[in-house]
């Protein structure tokens, strides 16, 4: 399983970013899939998910209510809207997939928001 994430960039506060996770190979029919964050000198950290057949998702909630998190299924893609952003969501953010009870990790993009 590979993943391909996009969208970061540097905005000021207050502005908005749209993260896409593109997954390919075997990942079945299945599978959650989401964001998780690594700001400066800080562990990584759980942002938003989301399940492929049900839809349902989860926010961390740094993010609640700023954020909204959504799927091609078609395209095994997700998107992550993030809206009113913050200094302290400066961060590399990672895509991540579960696919039958295995981690798989993006890349990551960097998300650089200035005040």
């Amino acid at each position: 399983v590979q993943l391909q994430a996009s969208g970061g960039g540097s905005v000021q506060a207050g502005g908005s970013l749209r993260l896409s996770c593109a997954a390919s190979g075997r990942t079945g029919t299945s599978y959650v899939m989401g964001w998780f964050r690594q700001p400066p000198g800080k562990e990584r950290e759980f942002v938003s998910g989301i399940a492929r057949i049900s839809g349902n998702t989860r926010y961390a909630d740094s993010l609640k209510g700023r954020s909204t998190i959504s799927r091609d299924n078609d395209k095994k893609t997700v998107y992550l809207q993030m809206n009113n952003l913050k200094p302290e969501d400066t961060a590399v953010y990672y895509c991540n997939v579960v696919v039958f009870r295995q981690d798989y990790w993006g890349q990551g993009t960097l998300v650089t928001v200035s005040s």
